[in-house]
């Protein structure tokens, strides 16, 4: 089986990052009002915080799921994976809400409503951004991920 190598993924990764920031926090400048500045200190440190809680969310849901019903998460069959992508989603609104109550003095509802508009523009960014990586950087039959580890 051929994948990216863990140094593509964190290639990957970052471009993803940057790419979603640079697209997203002038968006969310103009829309909320605050400076450019502030628009990109509050999409940066949303991300940051969604780069380290997936990982850990991805690591309990496997656990969990192996616990419970024995299965790998490569073995998760479509309903399992619209749960997985739904709670992520969920869990990620939930845990950035505070942060845009904190730092935009925004309501429970107002926050909700910015996070669950960026959860919307990031979907359509994910799918544009992975069509156009995989065209720019597409994995190679040569490439071999346990080579990297």
């Amino acid at each position: 089986m051929t994948l990216r190598s863990p140094t593509e993924r964190v290639i990957q990764t970052l471009c993803f990052e940057a790419g979603g920031v640079a697209l997203v926090a002038p968006a969310y400048a103009y829309l909320t009002g605050t400076s450019m500045a502030g628009g990109l200190a509050t999409i940066a440190l949303l991300s940051i915080v969604i780069l380290v809680w997936a990982p850990v969310f991805n690591t309990l849901f496997d656990y969990v799921e192996r616990k419970c019903v024995g299965r790998l998460a490569s073995d998760r069959p479509l309903g399992a994976r619209i749960l997985h992508a739904t709670l992520h989603e969920t869990s990620s609104i939930l845990i950035t809400c505070p942060l845009l109550i904190w730092t935009g003095g925004y309501s429970l509802t107002s926050a909700l409503f910015i996070n669950v508009s960026l959860t919307i523009a990031y979907v359509v960014y994910t799918f544009t951004f992975h069509i156009f990586y995989d065209r720019w950087r597409p994995v190679h039959p040569s490439t071999d991920f346990a080579r990297d580890l």
